[in-house]
C-alpha cells in the first residue's frame, strides 16, 4: 500500500523525468570489440512508460551521457525528448519551460550523486532501491525495486493510479 502523502504528490505530477543508467538499466554498460555500446533495458519498465505516454502524459529522459542506444529506447517507449549532459540540473529549467509545467508538477527518478540537485528541485523526487545513500536521504520516495528491475514501472503505476488513468 502506497502512503497517502505519496499518492497526493503523484496526483500533482504532469511530467516524469527519468535518468537512464541505474534507473532504466541496472547500471551496466557493455562495449563490444567494435566499440559499440550495449545496454539491457527492462521490458516491464518500457511498457509502463509506453502506456503512460500513450495517455498523453509526457515523459523525458535526462542523462549525463549522450547515447544513440538511449535515443532508440526512448523512441520505443514513446518518449520524444532526451536531454543529455552534465550537470543535469542545468537542463531542468529548459525542460519545464518546454513542457509548461512548474517544478512542483515534475517527478524525477534517479540513482546516483549527479541526480541529487535535480531531485532537490522537483515536486516528487524518487530514488531506485539500489541508489546511493546520499540520494536516498533526500528523496520523497524510494522504490521497492532496483534500477533496471521494475523501479520505473513501480513509479508509473503509482502515477497511473493517483491520476485514475484507465
Amino acid at each position: 500500500m502506497i502512503r497517502e502523502d505519496i499518492v497526493e504528490k503523484a496526483k500533482k505530477i504532469k511530467l516524469l523525468i527519468l535518468d537512464v543508467d541505474g534507473v532504466l538499466t541496472e547500471g551496466s554498460i557493455i562495449y563490444d570489440n567494435k566499440g559499440r555500446e550495449l545496454r539491457i533495458f527492462n521490458v516491464k519498465d518500457g511498457l509502463g512508460v509506453f502506456l503512460l505516454t500513450q495517455k498523453g502524459f509526457p515523459v523525458v529522459i535526462l542523462s549525463a551521457k549522450n547515447s544513440k542506444v538511449v535515443k532508440r529506447r526512448a523512441k520505443d517507449m514513446g518518449i520524444n525528448d532526451v536531454f543529455s549532459g552534465y550537470p543535469k540540473e542545468k537542463f531542468l529549467d529548459k525542460i519545464i519551460k518546454k513542457y509548461k509545467v512548474g517544478l512542483e508538477e515534475v517527478a524525477f527518478i534517479g540513482d546516483d550523486l549527479i541526480d541529487i540537485e535535480v531531485a532537490k528541485r522537483v515536486g516528487f523526487s524518487i530514488a531506485v532501491n539500489d541508489a546511493v545513500e546520499d540520494l536516498k536521504r533526500i528523496v520523497d520516495f524510494i522504490t521497492e525495486n532496483k534500477g533496471g528491475k521494475g523501479a520505473v514501472r513501480e513509479v508509473v503505476e503509482i502515477i497511473l493510479q493517483a491520476k485514475d488513468f484507465k
